[in-house]
């Protein structure tokens, strides 16, 4: 079956928010507090597709995946416990990837990524960072696997109970 990745629309909100749920549950059972606050919600999604930074995996015609992909400067990115190797403003940030139930264990996350590198790579962006809850082993394991380094720690609005997120970058 064809997997492939391109830029979401409004037509895909429904399937997007069923994935956003099915990660909220993943996420909730591992006992993370990581969108557990009514982030991400359909309001962030729509601006994430407004401002062309809403990206899905498709495998045949169903959303098996969804990431927003923002090129420039991540505002929580300026403080760091730690250090960036590439201290400059042409960066994409990858937030809010996850894949739906249905499609996990399938190695997905590893085309999901290839495929969202390679499209910010074919727009002259050469480095890349991502961060994460420290008990969201899953994304761990795919940046590690992707040659992501870890790089620190970040802090985030969204999260009051526990704001610190493990930060990575991949410089190619």
């Amino acid at each position: 079956m064809q997997k492939y990745t391109r830029l979401a629309t409004k037509d895909d909100l429904t399937q997007i928010m069923d994935i956003i749920s099915d990660a909220k549950v993943f996420l909730k059972k591992s006992g993370s507090s990581q969108w557990q606050n009514g982030y991400p919600n359909e309001e962030v999604i729509l601006n994430d597709i407004k401002k062309g930074n809403g990206y899905v995996l498709l495998v045949g015609d169903k959303v098996a995946g969804y990431a927003a992909v923002i090129a420039g400067v991540e505002p929580t990115y300026q403080e760091i416990d730690g250090a960036w190797k590439k201290d400059d403003d042409l960066y994409a940030t990858i937030h809010r990837i996850c894949l739906s139930a249905n499609y996990q264990g399938q190695g997905l996350g590893k085309i999901f990524m290839s495929d969202i590198i390679s499209l910010q790579y074919a727009n002259g962006v050469r480095n890349f960072r991502v961060d994460t809850h420290h008990l969201n082993k899953p994304m761990q394991r795919l940046a590690s696997d992707y040659g992501f380094e870890y790089r620190g720690i970040i802090r985030v609005d969204e999260d009051k109970e526990c704001p610190e997120r493990l930060a990575y970058e991949l410089n190619m």
